[in-house]
This record gives structure tokens, sequence and C-alpha cells, in this order.
């Protein structure tokens, strides 16, 4: 392995760290300015980043506040966030990358999160982001949109009809472009507010879930579907009436949720409750991202050619994390929240 730099690196760096998540991630977090930048490992191929820009998802505050679990998995204090864009400054591969290249992806949740000036990045979770990309747009599109394509692309075929539980949220918007560009006829839920942003991005039949009882809906429409995304998972009965809307060889997809025991339970009886004892009848999944560049590859294709583009509700500095934290745990977001770590005015 080689190691490169285009120049001295600081020792510290600036981070948003947390050491409990007992009232809430966001009333925990503090922004230090000298936590030291993580050192490249030796044992492995690593990309030192400077990070530009960071998204939330749901699960940068859901998996700390596990509690016990959290710890576990999280040692403390530990920096927040997975998504990212930024600009390569060190590397103990050649890889495909060198110093200066800008590029987007995730890492996966652990001590040393993206909410920082500085992160380590295995390549095999990174792609270039092209050029005419803004790096807010690359930021948003990791987790989001890996999920989006990583449970739609595989199951679905030109022609095939989608449901999408949830098409307003970070998924669903991804989700919704994504079918639309592989060919598939796309019906989702949302409530009312976001009905003309789904139908915006493509979105070909739109239930205001505020307005009407969606499995009803769904079950009216037929055995017309391949595959259900449910990133909500509600209302409960949908998995367990979707042998009326789902085709015989389609997919009942469990991506997202609420972490409670309550959705624990109905995820185990969805998954292991036979049919015969009042289950579902349809092949059901929980959805668990894989790592590969592929999904990021082809999102940034997608991007250049105007076919898949990350919604951005707002972007906040880096200084108001804990603000667009609150925001994001409202439930009423659409599309993406932004960090800007990096200045736009000290951007080379």
């Amino acid at each position: 392995m080689t190691s490169t730099s285009p120049s001295p690196l600081p020792t510290t760096m600036r981070a948003w760290q947390y050491t409990s998540t007992t009232t809430g991630l966001e009333n925990h977090l503090t922004l230090s300015p000298s936590v030291p930048v993580p050192p490249l490992p030796t044992s492995r191929p690593a990309l030192l980043v400077r990070v530009i820009s960071v998204s939330l998802n749901p699960a940068d505050y859901k998996v700390p506040e596990l509690g016990l679990p959290a710890r576990a998995l999280i040692r403390t204090p530990a920096i927040p966030c997975m998504d990212f864009c930024g600009r390569v400054v060190q590397s103990t591969t050649t890889a495909g990358f060198s110093p200066g290249d800008v590029v987007f992806g995730r890492i996966d949740a652990n001590q040393f999160g993206s909410c920082a000036e500085y992160l380590v990045a295995a390549p095999h979770s990174v792609a270039l982001l092209p050029k005419g990309i803004d790096p807010d747009e690359g930021a948003a599109m990791g987790t989001a949109g890996m999920t989006a394509w990583q449970v739609i692309t595989p199951h679905v075929k030109e022609g095939d009809s989608v449901f999408i539980n949830g098409g307003g949220g970070g998924t669903g918007t991804f989700g919704i472009q994504i079918a639309k560009a592989l060919g598939c006829r796309v019906v989702v839920s949302c409530s009312e507010s976001k009905v003309e942003l789904c139908k915006r991005l493509g979105a070909d039949e739109v239930v205001d879930y505020t307005k009407e009882n969606v499995t009803k809906r769904l079950c009216e429409m037929g055995q017309v579907f391949k595959l259900c995304v449910d990133n909500v998972a509600v209302p409960e009965d949908l998995y367990k009436l979707s042998d009326n809307f789902l085709v015989p060889d389609g997919l009942f997809s469990q991506v997202g949720g609420p972490v409670s025991l309550g959705a624990a339970k109905l995820v185990a009886a969805r998954m292991f409750v036979p049919s015969f004892l009042g289950g579902g009848k349809r092949r059901y999944e929980v959805f668990t991202i894989k790592k590969g560049t592929e999904s990021l590859v082809q999102l940034a294709e997608w991007n250049v050619a105007g076919k898949v583009k990350p919604v951005i509700e707002e972007v906040f500095p880096m200084e108001e994390l804990a603000a667009a934290f609150k925001k994001l745990k409202t439930g009423r977001c659409y599309g993406k929240l932004v960090i800007r770590v990096e200045r736009r005015d000290t951007q080379a």
C-alpha cells in the first residue's frame, strides 16, 4: 500500500459528539473544536475525506437512541451521521481515488460518524461525484438513495407496478424516481401536503392516507403490484392483506418504521406468523442495506441524466445540527435535510 497526501493535515477538527441520548440525541449534542482527526488504518484500504456536506436519516438518531444495544455497537463519545460528500485528502490505496477527488457515499453507524470535518471511509462505500453535481446533492444520495435503489431494482422490470408506502420522505422520493426510471407504474401513499410533490416526481397515482384507507384502496386495485415497499409500517394490516394487491410472486419489503416494542412485534408477526394462523400470504423481507458502489454509481449517472434528483427540503449550517434533528423527528419532512460542514467560501 502507498500513502499520499497533498498537504500537511491538522491533528484536530471540529465535530459534533454525544455521550448520552437519554432525552433524545438532539439534546445531548456538543460541537467540539478539538476532536482528534481519525487516523487512516494501515491494515485495510481506506480514504481520509474532508467533509463538505452531510445529510440526515432517521437511523442517525434511532440507532443511538436504542440505549443498551446502541452502546454495544457505538462507543462514546461518538460522532453522529452516516451520509456525506467530501474531498479525498489522503489514501492508503490507489484503487480509483486520488487526493482532490470529490466523493459521496455513506459509512456504517459507528463511533466516528460523518458530522465532522474529516472522516475515514472504505473505497467500497463511496463513488466519484460527477462534475456539475452540487455536493449537497451528493451528500443526500447516500443511505436513502442506496436503500431505494437496492430495494427496487432487483425485483422489478419495465412495465411492473410498484407501491411505495410513504412516498414523501427521503427514501420514498428516491423510490418514485428510480421506479419510473426503470419503466414501472408507481402508486404511493403520503399525506395531503406531499401529494403534489409525489406527482411531480412521477407517481402515477397517489393515495392520501389522511383521506383514504390505504389498504382498502390497494385491495380495490386488485393483484397488480410486483413490489410493495413499506417505509412507514402503517397501516398494520397492510402486509396481512397484501395478497389482495400483490401478484402471486410479488414481494413485500419492509424498509422503515418506528423503533419501538410495538413495531418490533409487528415485524415479528409479519415474518413468523403463517398464513393459516392469520399471517400474510406473500413473500416478506426486512430490508438491510448492502455495501458496494454499484447503486451509488447508478444514482450519479441518473442524476447527471436528470432522471433521479435528491429532494432537499432545507440546508442547515453545521452549527445547527440539533435544530435539524428536531425537524427530522417531527416526521413531517419531505425529502432530505442537509448539513453543510465546510463553508462554501473555503472550498477549493
